[in-house]
C-alpha cells in the first residue's frame, strides 16, 4: 500500500480520536476519583477536535483512503457531526448521573470514546471488512458500557442479553457478507456492485446473503422481529448508557445500511425492498401498540424506538435520493429527540432513585414548569404534532415513500400507527400537567445539564419552526457522496 493510496488526510478525525482516546486512557490512570472531571473535559475537548476536523474536511468531493477502503464524503461528515453531538450530550447529561452511581470513571469515558470511533469507521467504510471492523468496535464497547455498574443484577443480565444476541446477529451478518464475497469475489463495496451489473455473480447466493445481511441489520436497528434486546438492555442499563445506546449509533446504523445496500447491492433493490417492507410494518405495529402497555419509560421509549425505526426504513425502501434523505433526515432528528427525552430521565433522578417510571413524572410542570415544558416538546416531538421537528420528520418519509406508486398502502400504515403512538406521548404530557406530584423533592442538576438539555430540547423546536436547512443539508449530502443518483 503505497503512501498516496492511504491518504491519511481523508481519516483526520479518526486518526485525532483514537490518539486522544490512547491519551485520555493513559492519563485516567493518574487522576483520582475526586478529580475525574478532568478526563471529562479532555473527553469534551476531544470531542470537539473531531468535530472540528470534520468540518475543516468538509467537502463537495468524496475522500477516498487506504485504497479504496475508507471514504469521507458529505454523508458520512453530516453523520459523524451528528454522532459527536450525541456522545457529547450523553456525557453531559451524565455527569451527575453517573457520579451517584459510581460509574462516572474512565471507563465510561474511553469506552465511549472508543464506541464512537467504531460508528466513525462504519459511516465511512467502502469494503465489508472494514465495515465489519467498525462494527464491531462499536457493539463490544457498549456489551462493556452495559455492565458498567458492577454490583447491578439488573444490568449485568442486560449486558448478557445484549452479548449473545449481539454475537448472534453479528456471526448471521458476517455469514451474510462472506456469502456476498463467495458470489462476487470481493470485499470492495463498489467492486461487488459492478460484479451484480455485469451479471458476474452467483443471483442464489447473493439472495440468500442479502437475507443474513437484512438479519444483521435489524437486529443492530432494533426492528421487529429482531428487537427482543430492545426493551431488557433499555430498561437494565444505566440511563446514561440507554441514551448513548438509543441515539448515536442509530445514525451510525443508517450510515451502515446506505453503504452496504445502497451503496453494495443497488440493483437488488427488488429484493432488499421488500424485506425492509416487513421489517418496517412490524415494527410501526409491535412498537407503537406493546409501548401502550408499558408502566416504566425507559422500556416505553425502548418499544418508540423500535417504531421510529420502522419509519427510518420507510425511506430507505423507497429506494430514491428523497427517500434517503428524508430518512437521514429522521434519523437526526429521532437522536436530539432521544436524547432530551433520557436526559429529563436523568434530571429527575438522584442518589438511589431512578426516575424510570411514568408515575415518576406526575407534576412534573408544578415542580419545575421550564423542564415540563422542555419534556413536553420532546413527546409532542415524538409524537408527530405539528410545528415540531418530529411531526416535518414523518412527513419527509411519508412524501418520499408516497413518490412510489406501489408503496403508497405503506403511508397510510404509517399515519395510522402513529396515531396509535400519540396516546402514549400523550399521556405522559397529561400526567406532567394534570397529575399531582408524588415527589416534592427539588430538581437539582449541575448548569451545564441544565444549559445542555434546554438547547436541546429548543433545538428540537427550531428545527420544527425552519427545517428546511437541515433537510437541505441531508439532501446534499445525499446527492454528493458516491451513491447511485
Amino acid at each position: 500500500m503505497s503512501l498516496e493510496s492511504l491518504n491519511l488526510v481523508a481519516a483526520l478525525p479518526e486518526i485525532w480520536l483514537l490518539c486522544a482516546t490512547s491519551a485520555i486512557l493513559l492519563l485516567d490512570l493518574f487522576v483520582k476519583d475526586e478529580q475525574r472531571d478532568i478526563t471529562y473535559a479532555l473527553t469534551l475537548l476531544a470531542l470537539l477536535g473531531s468535530a472540528a476536523l470534520t468540518i475543516h474536511g468538509y467537502a463537495d468531493a468524496p475522500r477516498v483512503a487506504f485504497s479504496g477502503m475508507f471514504v469521507a464524503d458529505s454523508m458520512s461528515d453530516v453523520l459523524k457531526l451528528g454522532m459527536d453531538a450525541a456522545v457529547a450530550l450523553m456525557l453531559v447529561y451524565a455527569r451527575s448521573y453517573g457520579a451517584s452511581r459510581h460509574i462516572y470513571r474512565g471507563e465510561l469515558f474511553t469506552l465511549s470514546l472508543f464506541a464512537l470511533l467504531g460508528m466513525m469507521v462504519m459511516t465511512s467504510s467502502l469494503n465489508l471488512l472494514t465495515l465489519y471492523v467498525g462494527l464491531e468496535l462499536l457493539s463490544l464497547s457498549v456489551y462493556a458500557l452495559v455492565a458498567l455498574p458492577r454490583d447491578s443484577a439488573k444490568a449485568t443480565e442486560a449486558a448478557m442479553k445484549y452479548f449473545v444476541l449481539g454475537a448472534l446477529a453479528s456471526g448471521m451478518l458476517l455469514y451474510g457478507m462472506s456469502m456476498v464475497y463467495g458470489a462476487t469475489g470481493s470485499l470492495d463495496l463498489h467492486t461487488i456492485a459492478h460484479s451484480i451489473q455485469s451479471h458476474g455473480a452467483n443471483p442464489l447466493i447473493l439472495t440468500f446473503g442479502l437475507v443474513f445481511l437484512i438479519t444483521g441489520i435489524g437486529f443492530k436497528l432494533g426492528n421487529v422481529p429482531f428487537h427482543m434486546w430492545v426493551p431488557d438492555v433499555y430498561e437494565g442499563a444505566p440511563t446514561a448508557i440507554t441514551q448513548l445506546i438509543g441515539t448515536a449509533p442509530k445514525l451510525a446504523a443508517f450510515g451502515f445500511v446506505m453503504r452496504l445496500l445502497v451503496q453494495g447491492l443497488p440493483l437488488m433493490v427488488a429484493q432488499w425492498s421488500m424485506m425492509l417492507v416487513v421489517l418496517a410494518v412490524l415494527s410501526l405495529a409491535i412498537g407503537n401498540i406493546v409501548a401502550i402497555a408499558q408502566t416504566n419509560i425507559k422500556r416505553m421509549l425502548a418499544y418508540s424506538t423500535i417504531s421510529h425505526m420502522g419509519f427510518l426504513l420507510l425511506g430507505i425502501l423507497a429506494g430514491s435520493n428523497h427517500g434517503y434523505s428524508a430518512s437521514m433526515f429522521y434519523a437526526v432528528i429521532y437522536v436530539l429527540m432521544s436524547a432530551a427525552g433520557f436526559g429529563t430521565v436523568m434530571l429527575l433522578s438522584r442518589a438511589g432513585f431512578e426516575a424510570d417510571k411514568l408515575s415518576d413524572f406526575k407534576g412534573l410542570a408544578k415542580r419545575n414548569p421550564w423542564f415540563g415544558l422542555m419534556m413536553l416538546i420532546v413527546m409532542f416531538s415524538m409524537a408527530g404534532i405539528p410545528v415540531f421537528s418530529g411531526f416535518f420528520a414523518k412527513l419527509a418519509v411519508i412524501q418520499a415513500i408516497l413518490e412510489h406508486e406501489g408503496f403508497v398502502w405503506l403511508a397510510v400504515v404509517a399515519v395510522m400507527f402513529s396515531l396509535v403512538g400519540a396516546f402514549y406521548y400523550l399521556r405522559v404530557v397529561k400526567m406532567m400537567y394534570m397529575d399531582e406530584p408524588t415527589d416534592s423533592s427539588p430538581i437539582e442538576a449541575k448548569f451545564d445539564m441544565r444549559v445542555m438539555l434546554t438547547v436541546n430540547a429548543l433545538a428540537i423546536l427550531a428545527l420544527g419552526l425552519y427545517p428546511q436547512g437541515l433537510l437541505a443539508l441531508c439532501r446534499t449530502a445525499i446527492t454528493q457522496s458516491i451513491l447511485p443518483r
